[in-house]
């Protein structure tokens, strides 16, 4: 019989720890997987104690998830600044990073840089998947975009409960744009709810939002072979809807709109040391539209970027949903 698969979490969020809860409670009961889950955190201090020491002794992330207990077999090591070389040549990896990178050939995705610098296949999930929802066990879906798909099926199990259902798909690249471009369309979400512009406004955002996605996607595939029906899986609309109405994204943008202050500003205000994804995404998409010449072909992306860096007024937010091209 093969030895068990061992199980190492990198990261420590709201969302690595949520997603360490069902990993842990699986690992423990599917003979598959190492009973023993490693996982690999930024150490901090919370009240002169290391964050690794509470999460070992009392079993909760009681920065990034509090209220919610961790499997008593998952483990933390300092997130080292390099792991190449401490990793099998056999590992395979998932990502769960909603980013995106901008390389010296324009977009890079994350698990593109994950793949080269470990040398190994790298599966993507992405889906409708607010953290403390997941963690309570609320009923949700998700999507793993995979490049093999015995690796693919082979997280399908390690992940996969009753209430957190997982549906794979081949398309792996645009799984993981949909994780990354979406949170630039709450963004702009939550400009139009902090401007108090109604449900019809918000809904307009969401629509061309998704166009803007979709051609994004279409436009930057290494291989023209996007699939708008991945953009009906979890990682595309229903998160899309989701995270523009119950992501930090959004709650920040509205802020943002409502106080003006600064993106950096509210993220120390609001998300207790948390980043936004979002405006960051923004600026990197805009930078790549700019060298292509296409910034007029995404102004919902490009007004983001520009309310967010550039001191244009929140209020033009619906400029350019009145401007924007009816065919993408």
């Amino acid at each position: 019989m093969a030895s068990p698969l061992k199980v190492c979490i990198v990261g420590s969020g709201n969302w690595g720890s949520a997603i360490a809860r069902i990993i842990g409670d699986n690992a423990k009961s599917l003979e598959r997987f190492a009973t023993t889950v490693k996982m690999w955190v930024f150490e901090e201090n919370i009240n002169g104690r290391k964050l690794t020491d509470i999460i070992n002794t009392e079993h909760e992330n009681t920065k990034y998830l509090p209220g919610y207990k961790l499997p008593e077999n998952v483990f933390i090591r300092k997130l080292c600044d390099e792991m190449v070389g401490c990793v099998s040549a056999r590992a395979r990896g998932i990502t769960l990073i909603k980013g995106i990178d901008e390389g010296p050939e324009g977009l890079k995705l994350i698990s593109d840089i994950i793949r080269e610098k470990m040398e190994m296949d790298v599966s993507v999930l992405m889906g409708a998947n607010i953290a403390n929802e997941v963690a309570a066990e609320k009923f949700c879906e998700t999507t793993i975009g995979k490049k093999n798909i015995c690796n693919g099926l082979l997280f399908k199990e390690l992940l996969q409960t009753p209430n957190f259902r997982i549906t794979v798909v081949d398309d792996a690249d645009t799984v993981e744009l949909c994780g990354a471009l979406k949170n630039i369309v709450a963004v702009g979400a939550g400009f139009c709810d902090g401007l108090l512009c109604g449900d019809n406004t918000k809904a307009a955002v969401i629509r061309l939002g998704l166009m803007e996605m979709i051609a994004f996607a279409k436009l930057f595939s290494k291989n023209d072979t996007v699939s708008t029906a991945t953009f009906l899986e979890s990682c595309g609309v229903a998160d899309l809807i989701t995270t523009c109405y119950g992501g930090r994204n959004r709650r920040v943008a509205e802020a943002f709109a409502k106080t003006g202050k600064s993106i950096e500003e509210l993220e120390q205000d609001m998300l207790n040391g948390q980043k936004l994804q979002g405006p960051a995404t923004s600026a990197e998409v805009y930078h790549i539209l700019k060298q292509k010449s296409l910034v007029d072909k995404f102004p919902l992306f490009t007004a983001v970027y520009q309310i967010c860096f550039e001191g244009r007024p929140v209020r033009e937010m619906i400029s350019c949903l009145q401007s924007h091209p009816e065919h993408m």
